[in-house]
């Protein structure tokens, strides 16, 4: 399994939305700026996390995007979900395999599958905030 540059990034936005949750829309600019991404790129990441319903879009002035529930809501699992697809270690996790019933390896990438996804939903935003808090504190 590897995760894409789309779905790191996705996690950076989603991050920086929830380090700068107010209530208020933040700009593409700003985020694309903090996180030094390239606004179009982030563009087709905060569409689909929007049309997933993870994110509020406002377009026009004053425009931008915001965390529509508490960070502590967001899994890493949800957010990967989106941007990623499928994170199972091989594609008969997934879907019917003709092998499955004589395959003596399948119990094994299905316990990889569950061992991944559960720490995935373990992880929320909230989570990430706190350790970088954490760390900036200990290094005062």
């Amino acid at each position: 399994m590897m995760i894409s540059s789309r779905g790191r990034y996705a996690l950076r936005v989603m991050t920086d939305l929830a380090e700068h949750n107010t209530g208020a829309y933040i700009p593409l600019t700003d985020i694309a700026r903090r996180k030094q991404v390239s606004e179009k790129y982030l563009e087709s990441i905060v569409a689909s996390l929007s049309k997933s319903g993870y994110l509020d879009a406002l377009r026009g002035k004053g425009g931008g995007y915001r965390l529509n529930r508490p960070v502590e809501a967001y899994t890493l699992d949800d957010i990967l979900s989106v941007t990623e697809g499928s994170l199972a270690p091989i594609a008969c996790v997934d879907g019917p395999c003709e092998h499955a019933a004589e395959c003596r390896t399948l119990p094994v990438w299905q316990g990889l599958d569950d061992v991944i996804h559960n720490y995935l939903k373990s992880v929320t935003l909230a989570d990430i905030i706190a350790e970088e808090h954490a760390s900036a504190k200990e290094e005062l």
